[in-house]
């Protein structure tokens, strides 16, 4: 692996891991804005300028874009997060110019046009629908605001309907220019590249942008609770969660194991007692999430309106228990997982791309493979029962979604996990 690392004299940052057995390239510009920057009014317009990046630009229409892109047999593509929006191609190697022309036009040329906006519109208004007609995935989003309530960090990705009906142009081109600077945006590739050429073409591209100084988000301060929604659905979809830890905590990687211990996998002991042996459910995982200040623990299940009420209880015992019975068997297992996860991730031009231009908004640095093996490696039993009872003994977050019943249920669900 040849990872290489340069910043443009205006914050821009270039980074490039060379795969020099492959013939294709990954290639993206991570920015690090995402739905947590946005102010209550513009909660959406993170995602929607992800959405209206492909729908044309001074020099090529939507069409245009697509089909230059896909001419050349490449893919695009583009995400939004809490923290960061991602636009990235893959695409073969010698089309690697083509992929950094089209990324800078649409980061600093799009146009907006009212006609793509209004049907852009449409489909975001369709893309939020569905999330709200689709139960397991509204209920992290209810989760979420529970856990984080009247803060930005709390507010769906998505925005709301009304929302997305009221952003106008001014609104994503004002957002863009306070938001899109130099000094949050990283260029990574992996694949067949060149250092020397890549940093050439950034500089030439991204040179002239400038870095606006954008103000830090609002500090992520989480609070819990529970939150119901009565459905009249089949199953019961219920997170449960508690504060969680940041990216840099030192107990990170410790949260990792700790996590597929108790629900990363079919060998899981949640998915063992829940599922296998008392057949309770049909899903169920936990979940980590990180934050540059904070972040999330948290499980979800998919149960029956009548199986919920042992669920609870043997949920709550595995989340009590943990810190101390965890076996050097189940943790070197995990171990094994993590390690094999990460290594064969390294495999693939678009993993180790995004995980490029995640570690450099995060981290300010690539993060050797060599140290986080080493930093898995290094938990044992005693850091996960430290980190169980700090983060099992904290307030828990509740949110139901389904056949809840009576309000003094889900209370009770909640007493039992405090």
């Amino acid at each position: 692996m040849s990872v290489e690392v340069s910043r443009l004299s205006n914050g821009f940052a270039v980074a490039t891991d060379r795969m020099d057995h492959v013939e294709t390239v990954a290639i993206g510009v991570w920015v690090g804005i995402g739905a947590r920057h946005e102010s209550p009014e513009l909660n959406g317009v993170s995602h929607m300028l992800e959405h209206m990046a492909f729908k044309g630009t001074a020099r090529r229409s939507a069409e245009d874009i697509v089909n230059q892109v896909e001419s050349v047999g490449g893919q695009i593509n583009a995400y939004t997060s809490r923290e960061n929006t991602a636009y990235y191609l893959r695409v073969l190697a010698g089309d690697v110019g083509l992929a950094v022309d089209i990324l800078a036009d649409i980061l600093q040329n799009s146009t907006f046009e009212a006609e793509e906006l209004e049907r852009e519109r449409a489909v975001i208004l369709q893309e939020i629908g569905q999330c709200t007609d689709t139960p397991d995935d509204l209920v992290f989003d209810q989760f979420q605001e529970t856990a984080y309530p009247d803060q930005a960090i709390g507010r769906s990705i998505l925005g709301t309907s009304d929302n997305v009906r009221a952003l106008d142009r001014a609104a994503l081109d004002g957002y863009m220019e306070r938001c899109y600077g130099a000094d949050r945006m990283v260029l990574a590739a992996s694949g067949k590249v060149d250092h020397a050429a890549i940093l050439r073409l950034a500089e030439d591209y991204f040179g002239a942008m400038v870095a606006p100084g954008v103000a830090e988000p609002e500090a992520a301060t989480y609070r819990g609770g529970h939150h119901a929604e009565q459905r009249e659905l089949e199953q019961l979809h219920l997170v449960l969660g508690f504060d969680g830890l940041a990216y840099e905590d030192p107990d990170f990687y410790t949260m990792s194991v700790l996590s597929s211990v108790l629900g990363g996998g079919m060998s899981s002991r949640l998915f063992q007692e829940v599922r296998e042996r008392r057949g309770l459910v049909y899903s169920i995982y936990t979940f980590n999430t990180a934050y540059q200040d904070g972040g999330l623990f948290g499980l979800y299940a998919g149960t029956g309106k009548e199986e919920v009420g042992e669920l609870m209880p043997v949920v709550m015992d595995q989340l009590s228990t943990i810190g101390d019975t965890v076996s050097s068997e189940e943790i070197a297992r995990v171990k094994a997982q993590l390690k094999a996860g990460l290594l064969m991730a390294m495999e693939n031009t678009s993993a180790r791309a995004e995980r490029l231009g995640q570690h450099l908004l995060i981290f300010g640095r690539p993060i050797p493979v060599e140290e986080i093996v080493e930093r898995i490696d290094a938990v044992d039993a005693a850091a996960i029962g430290r980190l169980a009872n700090r983060v099992f003994g904290g307030a828990p977050t509740l949110a139901a979604l389904g056949p809840v019943g009576p309000v003094d249920r889900l209370a009770g669900w909640t007493n039992a996990a405090e």
